[in-house]
């Protein structure tokens, strides 16, 4: 059964509504009293032949739109992505970003899909909600793409998702975990991750059956994002009759971390389960260790494994990380080892990470389903394909759809930063 999908005359009309009434709030926010700022837009398009293309970016617009049918010309596919390429959290879009356009430069040099090239139309928000809801509207009614993919966090894609919606434009592949991406009310998403509920609950198990640890603290960030990690804290230690001994709590695109980690040293936790990005995250780290404050600490996928490692610097051994893609140094596993191929290819300064594996499995993946979906392709057949529950093999990492369900994996993995600084993949912890 084939499920109504947006991009009626009448769900655009509320497009362009929803992208003036959005404008305008940028507007009012940018000239409020408290000064907030709204992020100045990067913006380009990169036929992905090469990382040296992203230096000088052209604008979207031109041969790359004319004639231009929801991002399908005859010889190109044009995607979009609005991300954090700067502030707090850029490392975490621009490993995306990298990931992604390794994996087109891969499939372009081949020849593309079904005769057509692949592009990527991007724009920075900042990680800030405002920004990411006049990117979207900008990438599908100006920049005319066939699909968001590659978006970065909880509060952006909160504030965007519905904007994808009304303009009929499938939103593929976001960099988080929030529970209500996955949602069967959002026919147009397709989440290639596990959730953070699951990343949480594989820590609190990982923490009791290994440990022995039940005294469990959550530091969090104070945005839909933060919340969404700490409710599947909750969720998992109340299914064990138990609940925080202590909460901490910092704003985003902040490193104010000094309350938050006061707060959680008065619960006396073996361990503390942190929601962050890696800026604050490490800084909180660091003042606890230089503070003698030594619980377990751990945190999930988002925080930006290799920034946070680099952070930290010698603070950062025995930190637990939970992945949602496989150890990016092990080629034993096909994607890793082709991901390796691509990112030598395309950008041989880079080194391997999480973040752009995950972005090299989401180019493969939209990849994947346009070559489906044939020379014909449309965002009904982008979005419907999968949805049959065949197995999707993308070289061991596999994943799965159902008419009902947008989460295509449910693999967590579990990490430690090792006293060379390095992370090394685990199945146990191990106490001091």
């Amino acid at each position: 059964m084939k499920i109504p999908f947006p991009g009626s005359a009448a769900s655009k009309s509320v497009a362009i509504r929803v992208a003036v009434a959005t404008l305008s709030l940028i507007a009012v926010i940018a000239c409020s009293s408290n000064g907030g700022d709204v992020a100045t837009p990067l913006v380009g398009t990169v036929e992905a032949v090469g990382k040296s293309d992203l230096l000088n970016p052209t604008p979207a617009v031109g041969s790359n739109v004319a004639n231009n049918r929801n991002g399908i010309t005859n010889d190109k596919i044009l995607f979009g992505q609005s991300a954090a390429f700067s502030g707090p959290a850029s490392e975490l879009g621009l490993g995306m970003r990298t990931g992604i356009l390794a994996a087109f430069s891969e499939r372009n040099a081949q020849g593309g899909v079904h005769g057509r090239q692949l592009d990527l139309a991007f724009r920075d928000d900042a990680y800030e909600p405002e920004a990411a809801i006049a990117n979207t509207a900008a990438l599908i009614d100006e920049d005319k793409v066939f699909a968001l993919v590659g978006a970065v966090g909880t509060p952006t894609s909160r504030s965007a998702v519905p904007v994808a919606e009304a303009g009929g434009a499938p939103y593929v592949a976001p960099f988080t975990g929030a529970e209500f991406l996955r949602s069967p009310d959002y026919q147009h998403i397709l989440n290639v991750r596990a959730s953070y509920y699951q990343e949480t609950a594989a820590m609190v198990r990982r923490l009791m059956e290994d440990l022995d640890i039940t005294r469990i603290a959550v530091m969090y960030q104070d945005d839909s994002f933060g919340r969404a990690g700490y409710q599947g804290v909750r969720i998992a230690l109340e299914e064990e009759g138990m609940e925080p001994v202590a909460i901490g709590i910092y704003p985003r695109n902040t490193k104010a971390i000094k309350t938050a980690l006061l707060d959680l040293q008065q619960g006396e936790p073996e361990a503390v389960i942190m929601i962050g990005a890696y800026e604050p995250v490490a800084h909180l780290i660091s003042w606890a260790r230089h503070t003698e404050f030594n619980p377990k600490f751990m945190t999930v996928s988002f925080v930006g494994s290799n920034a946070l490692a680099r952070e930290l610097g010698e603070y950062g051994e025995g930190v637990y990380v939970t992945q949602v893609v496989p150890f990016p140094w092990d080629d034993s596993i096909p994607i890793v080892a082709d991901y390796h191929a691509a990112l030598e290819a395309y950008a041989p300064e880079e080194s391997p990470g999480f973040v752009s594996l995950e972005g090299y499995i989401a180019g493969r993946f939209v990849i994947e389903v346009a070559e489906r979906c044939g020379r014909d392709i449309d965002r009904q057949c982008f979005m419907q394909n999968l949805r049959n529950g065949d197995i999707v093999d993308l070289g061991g990492f596999e994943l799965q759809f159902g008419a009902m369900d947008s989460q295509g994996s449910n693999e967590v993995f579990l990490t430690v930063i090792g006293p060379d600084g390095n992370y090394h993949p685990i199945d146990v912890m191990i106490a001091n």
